[in-house]
């Protein structure tokens, strides 16, 4: 038995499956002929069989079922007593008169082969004929395999309906494509990569323009890299030393900060903590990007949490090397000089050393884009954009919101101290209409 290449049939294999039909030969010997299973050759035969008609309109009645005992007599109402399964008259065929009429058909055509093609009597046969041909089978072939993968799939209802989600949530709010199927997969109907296809065949109201990474980012420039001078904060607490003390301590949880910058010149900045286990993203607004701001953010958390709380949620810090961070033992202890966490510092023009941070600032560059102005913003108004970030669900949380799994993965204690609130996954909105 040969179990086949499972892949489709060529028209040469068509050709030859003609051939062997022709020859009377099995299903079992043409399989073995082009190296198919034979269950493959009948598929094929029965799928694309097609019945012949015979080329002269007026030829002999196909035989009925009922021939043998029909008693039928006059049904052209010449009251000529003869019955109408003999009668020779040219224009008179029980198939067009005769309400009672039923074609017979061949027993044959009921097991293999299902065709007529190597019969000897299939020439002057009556009965209906099926007939196997390469030529037809493959291009009925052809066009289901094409005809099968062009257009859309769905009824003018159901596109409106996908269009009404689609529109107030992508176009009006800025929600993910991730975000939107996470919550209505059902009502939508479709695969995520046949609604990226709709989309960009302009199916819908949203286009691509209106997706955040649909359109492609513009070349970044490379940045010029300059030696680094050695401080002093930094000595044991580089990332060498990071991963080191990852690898003593792999069950830690590690928290990534940065600062994400206003319109250039402007002082307002926005200090973020991104948790790594769960990606929930803490944001701060400082006045100026100076040590004693960050330090006044440490030491209202550690007040606000406690010791305890803040030693467990914060044991590790990881952050870049700006001059912002530069006060590591004031930002690690306690005021009585008790230390409650560590910070680590990447390698320099290494931003992907906290690429989780990096990311998660994508978020809000949709809400406030580069280069524009932090003066009108407030604490409450960065906490809205915190909580409608960690409301949005996420590929890589298996479609849940780092908010959702910050819930199971961290001290809730954090959540009403910083007014954390899980936004409804349809009001959650990230573009700059978000705070007008």
């Amino acid at each position: 038995m040969n179990n086949g290449n499972q892949k489709h049939l060529t028209y040469d294999q068509r050709v030859e499956i003609e051939k062997g039909l022709t020859n009377n030969k099995t299903f079992a010997e043409i399989a073995r002929t082009i190296g198919k299973d034979p269950s493959t050759i009948s598929k094929e035969v029965r799928l694309h069989s097609k019945t012949k008609e015979r080329p002269d309109a007026g030829y002999t009645n196909p035989p009925c079922i009922h021939r043998k005992n029909c008693e039928i007599v006059c049904l052209c109402d010449e009251q000529c007593g003869i019955k109408c399964k003999i009668c020779r008259r040219p224009d008179f065929r029980c198939i067009d008169v005769c309400p009672g009429y039923e074609t017979a058909e061949c027993e044959k055509l009921k097991k293999p082969p299902y065709v007529c093609n190597g019969c000897g009597k299939k020439v002057s046969c009556l009965m209906p004929r099926k007939f196997y041909s390469s030529k037809y089978a493959h291009d009925e072939y052809r066009s289901v395999l094409v005809d099968c993968r062009t257009g859309i799939n769905q009824t003018p209802e159901s596109i409106q309906a996908m269009n009404d989600i689609l529109v107030p949530l992508i176009r009006d709010k800025h929600q993910s494509i991730g975000h939107v199927y996470a919550t209505h997969a059902e009502e939508l109907g479709c695969s995520r990569r046949t609604l990226y296809s709709y989309i960009n065949d302009s199916v819908f109201e949203v286009r691509n323009g209106d997706l955040r990474r649909a359109v492609r980012y513009k070349k970044r420039k490379k940045a010029t890299q300059t030696s680094a001078r050695d401080r002093s904060y930094r000595k044991e607490h580089n990332y060498e030393d990071f991963l080191k003390f990852m690898k003593e301590n792999s069950n830690i949880n590690v928290v990534e900060m940065d600062c994400v910058e206003g319109m250039k010149g402007e002082g307002k900045v926005i200090l973020t903590f991104t948790f790594r286990n769960c990606n929930l993203m803490l944001m701060f607004l400082m006045e100026h990007q100076t040590q004693e701001c960050v330090v006044a953010v440490f030491d209202w958390l550690k007040g606000v949490l406690g010791a305890d709380s803040f030693k467990k949620l914060f044991p590790v810090i990881l952050t870049d090397g700006g001059s912002e961070f530069a006060a590591r033992e004031a930002m690690e202890n306690l005021s009585d000089g008790t230390q409650v966490t560590t910070v680590f510092y990447c390698d320099p023009y290494c931003f992907w050393q906290k690429g989780a941070c990096e990311k998660n600032h994508e978020y809000i560059r949709y809400i406030r884009p580069k280069g524009s102005s932090f003066a009108d913003l407030d604490q409450d108004k960065v906490r809205l954009m915190m909580n409608h970030i960690n409301s949005e669900k996420r590929d890589s949380l298996n479609e849940h919101s780092p908010y959702e799994l910050s819930l199971l993965l961290l001290d809730n204690k954090i959540h009403k101290a910083l007014g954390l609130e899980l936004i409804a996954p349809d009001k959650v909105m990230l573009c700059p209409a978000l705070l007008k």
